[in-house]
């Protein structure tokens, strides 16, 4: 069974196919934005235009376009191809990417940029099982979670802000993702944002405003 894995959560662009647990071919870009136009271009490259039996697909958490780009991208390929597609978490992915260290150490810590000043972590085993949720923390709570072992895209900054362990510079990369254990993936590919969307729903905001509307009212009866 061929698989093509994608994943565009990260300033990482990153495809990949599969011919059972081999890899046959990938593309890795590192872009930092405008996933939107190379991702697909990307996976077209690929051996018969990535075309396979099986689509894999990275749901963050990452950047909020990055992630829903995606996962629209996989859905849609899917659909067209009348595939199965499954879900990854982005932070299994480089975890997986850094397999044979994380064996090593003991275990790792998995830091990734978060957006607004924080970063996202989360511990994995030796058996690249995560070892608790991912949390998105500000860099001086997320160094209380420190492990020998840091990985990411912002695992030399946490490392130095630390003053301990040894950081592993990685991006995710499409190719690892035959490393990520089984139990890890997931039917239901939606968006894994790991924390609370930047912009709010229209239905959000006229509550937000409703919600301040009866407490100047409540004061003014006060």
């Amino acid at each position: 069974m061929s698989i093509l894995i994608l994943d565009s959560a990260t300033e990482a662009c990153t495809v990949a196919v599969t011919d059972g647990a081999v890899v046959t071919d990938h593309r890795h870009a590192v872009i930092g934005r405008g996933h939107a136009e190379r991702l697909v271009p990307l996976i077209a490259e690929l051996p018969n235009g990535g075309r396979a039996d099986q689509i894999w697909v990275g749901c963050g958490p990452g950047s909020f376009a990055g992630v829903r780009i995606g996962v629209a991208a996989g859905r849609a390929l899917a659909l067209g191809w009348n595939v199965p597609v499954r879900g990854f978490s982005t932070m299994a992915l480089v975890a997986a990417s850094a397999a044979s260290d994380i064996r090593v150490a003991g275990g790792g810590l998995v830091v990734m940029e978060g957006g607004h000043g924080q970063w996202f972590v989360q511990p994995f085993g030796p058996d690249l099982m995560p070892q608790a949720d991912v949390r998105s923390l500000l860099p001086q709570d997320a160094i209380r979670e420190s492990m020998d072992l840091v990985i990411g895209n912002r695992a030399e900054p946490f490392v130095a802000l630390c003053g301990s362990g040894r950081a592993m510079a990685v991006l995710p990369d499409a190719r690892s993702a035959i490393n990520i254990p089984d139990s890890l993936f997931f039917d239901d590919v939606t968006p894994i944002y790991g924390r609370a969307p930047d912009a709010k729903s229209m239905a959000e905001v006229a509550a937000a405003r409703q919600e301040k509307l009866d407490q100047s009212a409540a004061q003014g009866r006060a």
